[in-house]
Parts: C-alpha cells; structure tokens; sequence
C-alpha cells in the first residue's frame, strides 16, 4: 500500500523521539514541532502574521521556493512569530501538529487561509498545501 504524503508526513512525526538530534539548525526537536505547528496555523489562518516589508518587495519573485519541486534550504530565514526559543513539551507538541495536519487535509483546499503568506503573498489553496509539504519535509 503507497502511502499519501499525508501519512508519510504523520508517520515520521510519530518517529520522533524526545532525544532525537537536529541535523541543522538551532531548535531541538520539540521546538521544530512547535514552529511547525505555528506555520500551520497560518495556513488554516488562526495566525494572520503581516508581511514584513522584504516580503512585500522581493517576496513574489521569490514565491516558487515555496511550492516549487525544489527542497527548501537548510537555515534559511523564518517569519519572526514562528521561530520558537522556549521550552516546549515534546509530546503535546508532537500531537498537537500530528492534529492540525489531518485537519487540514480533511477541511480541504476550501478552508485553507486566503490571508497573505507574510513573505510570499497571496497564494493558492495548492500552492500552500505543497508549500506546507515542503516546509514538513523539510523539518
């Protein structure tokens, strides 16, 4: 059985440990699921972030990094209200995304967020659910 990119995303944040290690970047586990949980909510828009001013310039050039085919760089930049410092409790974040991406997937692209994405800008409902595989897959 193949499975949808859904479950693979599920399965992995369910392999998680407590202790495991980041291969880049300065978030321990608990806290990347965090701030994948926050950029979540900007996507089914319970967060409205506004758009910083270098995303208003360069932000729609830049806007197929998103969605494109292309993995996202390690280390790159990240919207200021997402980029979690504090202490996070592994498990209740690790369930709390595990919830937030199956509801997305069952709301549909109808209830995606039509509120800009705070660098790149308006998107489609598609480009956000790639650009929201993109971001999972990266973490």
């Amino acid at each position: 059985m193949k499975l949808t990119h859904t479950d693979e995303i599920l399965e992995r944040i369910e392999n998680l440990k407590i202790n495991s290690e980041p291969q880049w970047g300065k978030m321990d586990v608990s806290q990347m699921l965090d701030h994948c949980s926050s950029f979540q909510d900007i996507a089914m828009g319970y967060s409205l972030p506004p758009r910083g001013w270098l995303g208003v310039l360069v932000g729609r050039f830049a806007k197929p990094i998103f969605y494109n085919d292309k993995p996202l760089a390690h280390n790159m930049s990240t919207i200021p209200s997402i980029l979690i410092t504090s202490k996070k409790d592994f498990e209740i974040e690790r369930d709390k995304l595990k919830q937030k991406i199956i509801t997305f997937q069952k709301n549909g692209p109808d209830a995606c967020t039509s509120h800009a994405h705070p660098f790149f800008g308006n998107l489609t409902s598609e480009q956000w659910g790639k650009g929201i595989y993109k971001h999972l897959d990266h973490h």
